[in-house]
Protein backbone atom coordinates (compact mmCIF):
# COMPACT_ATOMS: atom_id res chain seq x y z
CA UNK A 1 0.00 0.00 0.00
CA UNK A 2 1.27 3.58 -0.61
CA UNK A 3 0.74 6.33 1.76
CA UNK A 4 -0.98 9.35 0.54
CA UNK A 5 1.06 11.42 2.02
CA UNK A 6 4.26 9.52 -0.08
CA UNK A 7 2.62 9.94 -3.48
CA UNK A 8 4.36 12.20 -5.91
CA UNK A 9 2.76 15.12 -7.58
CA UNK A 10 1.03 13.80 -10.85
CA UNK A 11 0.33 10.48 -9.58
CA UNK A 12 -2.58 9.58 -7.73
CA UNK A 13 -3.12 6.46 -5.13
CA UNK A 14 -6.41 4.46 -5.60
CA UNK A 15 -8.15 2.14 -3.23
CA UNK A 16 -5.72 -0.57 -4.35
CA UNK A 17 -2.79 1.45 -3.31
CA UNK A 18 -0.94 1.15 -7.07
CA UNK A 19 0.13 4.62 -8.02
CA UNK A 20 -1.27 5.70 -11.21
CA UNK A 21 -1.31 8.88 -13.64
CA UNK A 22 -3.71 11.58 -12.13
CA UNK A 23 -5.65 11.87 -15.19
CA UNK A 24 -7.29 8.16 -14.43
CA UNK A 25 -8.74 8.92 -11.30
CA UNK A 26 -12.20 10.18 -12.19
CA UNK A 27 -13.54 6.80 -12.55
CA UNK A 28 -13.38 2.83 -12.69
CA UNK A 29 -13.53 2.45 -16.42
CA UNK A 30 -11.12 5.24 -16.85
CA UNK A 31 -8.47 3.45 -14.69
CA UNK A 32 -9.49 0.15 -16.34
CA UNK A 33 -8.76 1.86 -19.88
CA UNK A 34 -4.98 3.70 -18.18
CA UNK A 35 -3.99 0.37 -16.89
CA UNK A 36 -5.27 -1.65 -19.67
CA UNK A 37 -4.91 0.08 -23.04
CA UNK A 38 -3.02 3.72 -22.67
CA UNK A 39 0.40 3.68 -23.79
CA UNK A 40 0.58 -0.01 -24.83
CA UNK A 41 1.71 -0.64 -28.44
CA UNK A 42 -0.78 -1.60 -30.84
CA UNK A 43 -0.24 -3.00 -34.28
CA UNK A 44 -4.09 -4.26 -34.76
CA UNK A 45 -5.80 -2.17 -37.58
CA UNK A 46 -8.90 -1.97 -36.34
CA UNK A 47 -7.94 -0.64 -33.34
CA UNK A 48 -5.68 1.94 -34.77
CA UNK A 49 -8.57 3.29 -37.19
CA UNK A 50 -10.96 3.70 -34.53
CA UNK A 51 -8.55 5.16 -31.76
CA UNK A 52 -7.10 7.85 -34.65
CA UNK A 53 -10.98 8.62 -35.43
CA UNK A 54 -12.04 8.83 -31.97
CA UNK A 55 -8.91 11.29 -31.22
CA UNK A 56 -11.01 13.37 -34.15
CA UNK A 57 -14.11 13.13 -32.40
CA UNK A 58 -12.52 14.39 -28.57
CA UNK A 59 -11.09 17.54 -30.12
CA UNK A 60 -12.88 20.22 -27.76
CA UNK A 61 -14.03 17.69 -25.45
CA UNK A 62 -12.39 15.20 -22.60
CA UNK A 63 -11.41 11.61 -23.61
CA UNK A 64 -13.83 10.39 -20.98
CA UNK A 65 -16.57 11.46 -22.62
CA UNK A 66 -15.66 9.55 -25.82
CA UNK A 67 -14.13 6.73 -23.82
CA UNK A 68 -18.01 6.41 -22.19
CA UNK A 69 -19.34 6.48 -25.75
CA UNK A 70 -17.11 3.96 -27.46
CA UNK A 71 -19.04 0.96 -27.61
CA UNK A 72 -21.82 3.71 -29.03
CA UNK A 73 -19.49 4.48 -31.41
CA UNK A 74 -18.03 0.92 -32.58
CA UNK A 75 -21.91 0.27 -32.84
CA UNK A 76 -22.68 3.05 -35.32
CA UNK A 77 -19.31 3.07 -37.71
CA UNK A 78 -19.23 -0.56 -38.40
CA UNK A 79 -16.59 -1.50 -35.12
CA UNK A 80 -14.65 1.16 -37.25
CA UNK A 81 -14.12 -1.40 -40.33
CA UNK A 82 -13.02 0.76 -43.03
CA UNK A 83 -13.90 -1.26 -45.66
CA UNK A 84 -18.11 -1.07 -44.38
CA UNK A 85 -17.65 2.54 -43.95
CA UNK A 86 -16.50 4.23 -47.10
CA UNK A 87 -19.65 2.65 -48.07
CA UNK A 88 -21.48 4.61 -45.98
CA UNK A 89 -23.90 7.19 -47.60
CA UNK A 90 -25.59 10.47 -47.04
CA UNK A 91 -28.52 8.31 -45.43
CA UNK A 92 -25.92 7.28 -43.06
CA UNK A 93 -24.41 10.68 -42.06
CA UNK A 94 -28.08 11.37 -41.12
CA UNK A 95 -28.89 8.63 -39.14
CA UNK A 96 -25.21 9.26 -37.41
CA UNK A 97 -26.05 12.84 -36.81
CA UNK A 98 -29.47 11.69 -35.18
CA UNK A 99 -28.00 9.03 -32.95
CA UNK A 100 -27.31 9.97 -29.13
CA UNK A 101 -24.65 7.13 -28.88
CA UNK A 102 -21.94 9.11 -30.00
CA UNK A 103 -20.58 12.94 -30.60
CA UNK A 104 -23.49 14.39 -32.87
CA UNK A 105 -21.28 16.58 -35.48
CA UNK A 106 -21.56 16.37 -38.68
CA UNK A 107 -18.16 17.38 -39.40
CA UNK A 108 -16.86 14.95 -37.49
CA UNK A 109 -18.85 12.04 -38.85
CA UNK A 110 -18.33 13.26 -42.29
CA UNK A 111 -14.44 12.73 -41.71
CA UNK A 112 -14.51 9.22 -40.51
CA UNK A 113 -16.07 7.95 -43.76
CA UNK A 114 -13.42 10.47 -45.44
CA UNK A 115 -10.75 8.69 -43.64
CA UNK A 116 -11.70 5.53 -44.05
CA UNK A 117 -11.23 5.82 -47.69
CA UNK A 118 -7.82 7.28 -46.59
CA UNK A 119 -7.03 4.35 -45.00
CA UNK A 120 -7.45 1.72 -47.57
CA UNK A 121 -5.27 4.01 -49.71
CA UNK A 122 -2.48 3.90 -47.18
CA UNK A 123 -2.86 0.26 -47.18
CA UNK A 124 -2.22 0.14 -50.28
CA UNK A 125 0.62 1.90 -50.40
CA UNK A 126 1.62 0.50 -47.30
CA UNK A 127 0.58 -2.85 -46.59
CA UNK A 128 -1.10 -1.69 -43.05
CA UNK A 129 -2.16 1.46 -41.36
CA UNK A 130 0.48 -0.20 -38.79
CA UNK A 131 3.08 -0.40 -41.12
CA UNK A 132 2.57 3.53 -41.71
CA UNK A 133 1.95 4.59 -38.21
CA UNK A 134 4.60 2.98 -36.49
CA UNK A 135 7.05 4.63 -38.75
CA UNK A 136 6.62 7.72 -37.34
CA UNK A 137 7.09 6.14 -33.29
CA UNK A 138 9.36 8.61 -31.88
CA UNK A 139 12.90 8.53 -31.63
CA UNK A 140 14.60 7.52 -28.26
CA UNK A 141 17.42 9.85 -28.01
CA UNK A 142 14.42 13.26 -28.26
CA UNK A 143 12.49 11.70 -25.46
CA UNK A 144 12.87 12.25 -21.61
CA UNK A 145 15.22 10.05 -19.94
CA UNK A 146 12.92 10.50 -16.72
CA UNK A 147 9.25 11.33 -17.75
CA UNK A 148 8.40 13.11 -14.31
CA UNK A 149 5.38 14.87 -13.52
CA UNK A 150 5.45 18.84 -15.43
CA UNK A 151 7.39 17.01 -17.96
CA UNK A 152 6.37 18.97 -21.89
CA UNK A 153 4.49 16.55 -23.33
CA UNK A 154 3.18 18.67 -26.32
CA UNK A 155 3.37 16.89 -29.67
CA UNK A 156 6.62 15.21 -31.07
CA UNK A 157 8.47 16.60 -34.26
CA UNK A 158 6.97 12.95 -35.10
CA UNK A 159 3.63 13.78 -34.37
CA UNK A 160 3.58 17.02 -36.08
CA UNK A 161 5.18 14.97 -39.37
CA UNK A 162 2.79 12.70 -39.28
CA UNK A 163 -0.28 15.22 -39.08
CA UNK A 164 1.37 16.99 -41.95
CA UNK A 165 1.87 13.64 -43.84
CA UNK A 166 -1.66 12.48 -43.40
CA UNK A 167 -3.23 16.53 -43.98
CA UNK A 168 -1.33 15.52 -47.60
CA UNK A 169 -3.03 12.56 -48.43
CA UNK A 170 -6.45 13.92 -47.73
CA UNK A 171 -6.96 12.75 -44.31
CA UNK A 172 -8.62 15.12 -41.85
CA UNK A 173 -9.43 16.10 -38.16
CA UNK A 174 -5.70 15.27 -37.64
CA UNK A 175 -3.91 18.04 -36.10
CA UNK A 176 -0.53 17.68 -34.22
CA UNK A 177 -2.37 17.62 -31.02
CA UNK A 178 -4.72 14.47 -31.61
CA UNK A 179 -2.13 12.91 -33.84
CA UNK A 180 0.29 12.82 -30.52
CA UNK A 181 -2.84 11.97 -28.48
CA UNK A 182 -3.16 8.64 -30.62
CA UNK A 183 0.68 8.06 -30.20
CA UNK A 184 0.42 8.04 -26.65
CA UNK A 185 -2.48 6.15 -26.45
CA UNK A 186 -1.25 3.50 -29.36
CA UNK A 187 2.57 2.55 -27.07
CA UNK A 188 4.51 4.86 -30.34
CA UNK A 189 5.15 6.45 -27.23
CA UNK A 190 5.32 5.81 -23.45
CA UNK A 191 3.59 9.08 -21.54
CA UNK A 192 2.89 6.93 -18.37
CA UNK A 193 4.79 9.12 -15.53
CA UNK A 194 7.43 7.78 -13.33
CA UNK A 195 6.39 5.49 -10.57
CA UNK A 196 3.13 4.84 -12.26
CA UNK A 197 2.44 1.20 -12.01
CA UNK A 198 1.74 0.78 -15.93
CA UNK A 199 4.83 2.50 -16.94
CA UNK A 200 7.46 -0.32 -17.47
CA UNK A 201 4.24 -2.91 -18.32
CA UNK A 202 3.95 -0.86 -21.00
CA UNK A 203 7.82 -0.87 -21.58
CA UNK A 204 8.33 -4.53 -21.59
CA UNK A 205 5.72 -4.66 -24.34
CA UNK A 206 7.12 -2.64 -26.69
CA UNK A 207 10.49 -4.42 -26.15
CA UNK A 208 9.01 -7.68 -27.27
CA UNK A 209 7.18 -5.60 -30.34
CA UNK A 210 7.55 -6.61 -34.13
CA UNK A 211 7.35 -3.30 -35.57
CA UNK A 212 5.08 -3.77 -38.52
CA UNK A 213 7.19 -3.86 -41.88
Amino acid sequence: MTSTSTVPEGLFSHDDGVLRCQWCRASDEYRRYHDEEWGFPVTDERRLFEKICLEGFQAGLSWLTILNKRPGFRQAFANFDAAKIVRFNDADVERLVADPGIVRHRGKIVSTINNAQRVLELRQEFGSLAAYAWRYEADPATRPKKLLPGTALGPSPEAVAMSKDLKKRGWTFVGPTTVYAFMQAMGLVNDHYEQCHVREKALAQRRKLEKPA
